[in-house]
């Protein structure tokens, strides 16, 4: 396409360079995709009907499975489709639509991790009032505060990029519709739109970040003080969970979004986006259910 007003189909490579891997590349994410979705289900199945499970640490965790269920769904069976068809191509609504939608799960994300942390120093730091603290109402807000934040920052995000004119190539190299390989195609200066990204990633990534830093360094002050060692640990572990959640999508969130594109590299950043829209996912049920007691025992 030549002009600004054709470029209304994108093509995704993906991993096209690599032809003689597609069938592998398709049992795999096919076999991720799967043990996505089924550890994720198990996790809030086991949460529901386990009355003992009824807690905010729970509810919030209900709220992340979920979450990790509709995140995957916004890229691997799209990543999967084009492994198998010859025309990778993708109309430029439902670009739009899934950058929205990757972006929507993946701030509300980091929303909720924060709202998990301050439900972690409310349990420890807080133990007798901690019922009354975070009681259901307070649940209910924090959780829908951290969608409705998701929601208006993929909002403007894709409002903002699909606003501006496409022009010359039409070919994203990536797996999806990622904000910076599609900006790469955007025909008009895009210094305002990167500094709006950094911006943005600041408030929903860096804000909630902090959050968390501050939750448990209050946290650590407050468990370094328990006497007994049995008592620190027990303490500690209800929180490693979480801290183990929270390094994995951070790392490479920040790593992604809070830098200009001149140091944008395509094959680092696509293995990074593999990592926390595809590995972190499947992790997370993992991670839970492994390190926590109560969700062994209601498995």
């Amino acid at each position: 396409t030549g002009n600004k007003t054709s470029a209304m189909v994108f093509v995704i490579l993906g991993f096209s360079h690599r032809p003689d891997m597609k069938v592998v590349f398709f049992i795999l994410f096919l076999c991720i995709y799967i043990a996505t979705v089924l550890g994720n289900l198990l996790i809030l199945l086991v949460i529901n009907m386990d009355p003992v499970l009824h807690t905010p640490m729970y509810f919030f965790l209900r709220n992340l499975s979920f979450l990790e269920i509709c995140y995957t769904s916004v890229t691997l069976p799209r990543v999967m489709v084009n492994l198998l068809s010859s025309d990778a191509s993708i109309s430029l609504a439902g670009c739009a639509a899934q950058m929205y939608f990757f972006l929507f799960f993946g701030a509300t994300e980091c929303c909720l991790l924060a709202a998990m942390a301050y439900d972690r120093y409310q349990a420890i730091c807080n133990p007798l009032h901690y019922m009354d603290i975070m009681n259901k109402k307070v649940c209910m807000q924090l959780a829908a505060f951290s969608w409705i934040c998701g929601n208006l920052v993929a909002l403007g995000h894709t409002a903002f990029i699909f606003s501006l004119p496409f022009c010359g190539s039409n070919v994203i190299d990536h797996f999806f519709c990622e904000i910076q390989p599609v900006l790469m195609l955007v025909c008009a200066d895009t210094y305002w739109n990167e500094l709006q990204i950094i911006l943005a990633a600041a408030f929903v990534i860096l804000m909630p970040f902090l959050l968390i830093l501050v939750s448990y360094s209050l946290i650590i002050s407050t468990i370094l003080r328990i006497r007994s060692a049995k008592g620190r640990y027990k303490a500690f572990s209800t929180c490693f969970s979480h801290l183990t959640v929270v390094t994995l999508f951070y790392g490479t969130a920040v790593f992604i979004y809070i830098r200009p594109k001149s140091s944008y590299s395509l094959d680092v950043d696509k293995v990074l986006s593999l990592f926390y829209s595809v590995v972190t996912p499947i992790l997370n049920p993992v991670i839970y259910s492994l390190r926590n007691r109560e969700v062994k025992g209601a498995l």
